[in-house]
Order: C-alpha cells, then structure tokens, then sequence
C-alpha cells in the first residue's frame, strides 16, 4: 500500500516580485515585493502619495505595470481573462450607481453577471440588510450603503477581495458591526487586502501589514514583527516599596516582568504592560517619532 506523501501548502494568493510603476520619468514603485497568503487578511498602510493605489490597481488587473511579475489567484491580472475576474472582488472607497435602484434588485443584476454567485437572499442576511432589500439606495444611511457595497463586492463569491477604506466617514457602531462582518467572511475562508488610514483598523482586522513609502516596503509582517523591527520598546509601569510609580521601557517585557517579580518575590505592585501600537510603530516609521 503506499501512503500518501505530504500535502503541497497552497500557493500564495498574491505574488508579487520587484513591481514598478514608472509615470514618464517618474517612478511611483520601486521594486515592490509583496506576498499574500491565502485565507488571510493584509492590510496595506502608507501616507498620501506612497503608492498605494498604484499597487492595488496592478492586483486588479486595472493598470498595467512597467516591470515585474506579478501573481494574483495563480494568474498575471495584466493577461487575465473573465474567469480569473470572477474570482476577485472589489470595493471601492466610493461606489455610484443609480439612487433609485433597490437593493435586492441591484444585487441580483450584478450576481447575474457571475458563473457562480452566492444566494441573493443568503447575502443579504450576511450584510444585514434583509429589510433594507426593497429600499432604494437613496434611503440608506451610511453604514447600509457602505455594507450594499460589500455586497456587491462579494455577491460573485470571490476567493480574494480589495477593500479601499472601506470605513472612511462610519461612526462608532458602524465601525464595529463592519469589522465583525470583515472578521466573518475571513472566516470563511476568504482572503482580504485592506488598505486603510485607520491605524486601529488595520491592527485589529490584519494578520499582517506592508508599509509602503514612497514607492517601496519598508516594513512586512505582524504587529510583532512590526515592532520588532522598528525597535518599538514596550512600557512597563509598576509601584516600587516606597509607592512611587515607575516605568521602564523595553524590548522584552515579558523577561523584564519576570526579573520584577523575582525582586518582589511575589505579585508586583501597580503592575502593567503596554505594548507599542501599530500606530506607535507606523509613525516610528514614517516620521522617526512615535515615543
């Protein structure tokens, strides 16, 4: 009998190896590296001009690039025919269409479209908007109209999905109901790529984050790996025998607490650690401040 060897791990679901984008004599990309893997979320962070846009637009198959190789769902998105298209979905950071559609009726026009769509019902009821399903667009608020778009993005059952801040302008509760939705549908199974301004966002919803600036990566990986390499120090803060609070910045708090805890022998004081942020370390980054 011969038993099964090992199984092949997937291929990433994004490829990407020295990208660049040149405008005349402008170059937008340097060489960009990046890899996605499948069933996870990225997010992609970086200021205004870095070249975000640029590099999710190549993914898309929108734009074509000046150099590089690029890999999306095992396909060059540049030469990709309408099948590899009905594997990926987009949300775009605005999305116009006709006010006095209704919304079930726009989702099954766009699912039409697709060889395979999800359940219109089905996506309603994922979206939370059943009973928003005779409503014309013009009547839903912003959290609504901002979950018809990730409807719209998913109805085709993408494996891969592009999310441009996809919560710019949500108050609070909007927020949070639309990061449970994200949570979910990674859940599922689907990969995301997120690019966001909302530092809090990306840290809660990504399993790894790129920083792009000025064209390259200058950081890949988690929150940890972030810090790391950012030389990030973690806060420890506790009351010594005299009751005065002190603190100590460190790269290892976890050995720093220990040896605390041996000086006390016992329970520390007023004890807490607080690691650096990825909004610490992504300014660390970008301005060299962030302390």
């Amino acid at each position: 009998m011969t038993m099964p060897g090992p199984t092949e791990p997937d291929p990433p679901a994004i490829e990407v190896r020295g990208l660049t984008m040149r405008y005349g004599d402008r170059t937008v990309l340097h060489g960009v590296d990046l890899n996605v893997r499948r069933g996870e979320v990225l997010g992609l962070l970086g200021p205004n001009g870095a070249g975000k846009t640029t590099t999710i637009e190549v993914l898309e198959g929108f734009r074509a690039r000046t150099a590089g190789d690029v890999r999306v769902l095992g396909e060059d998105p540049q030469r990709a025919g309408q099948e590899w298209r009905s594997r990926v979905g987009i949300v775009l950071q605005s999305w116009r269409d006709h006010a006095r559609w209704r919304v079930a009726e726009l989702l099954e026009h766009v699912a039409s479209c697709y060889p395979a769509p999800r359940s219109v019902a089905e996506t309603l009821d994922t979206l939370g908007l059943t009973s928003q399903a005779q409503q014309t667009c013009q009547r839903l608020s912003g959290g609504q109209r901002r979950r018809l778009d990730v409807a719209l993005g998913i109805i085709g059952d993408p494996e891969l999905l592009f999310l441009d801040e996809p919560t710019a302008g949500f108050d609070p509760v909007a927020r949070r109901e639309f990061h449970e939705l994200i949570e979910r549908l990674k859940d599922d199974g689907m990969t995301l790529v997120l690019t966001t301004h909302d530092l809090h966002e990306a840290e809660r919803l990504s399993d790894r984050t790129a920083i792009l600036v000025d064209g390259r990566i200058t950081a890949f990986g988690t929150s940890a790996e972030l810090a790391a390499s950012a030389r990030a120090e973690a806060s420890v803060r506790w009351v010594d025998e005299d009751g005065r609070q002190q603190e100590e910045r460190t790269a290892d708090p976890s050995q720093y607490v220990w040896e605390l805890h041996q000086k006390h022998e016992g329970p520390i004081p007023g004890l807490v650690v607080q690691r650096p942020t990825l909004e610490d370390i992504y300014l660390r980054m970008i301005t060299g401040t962030g302390d």
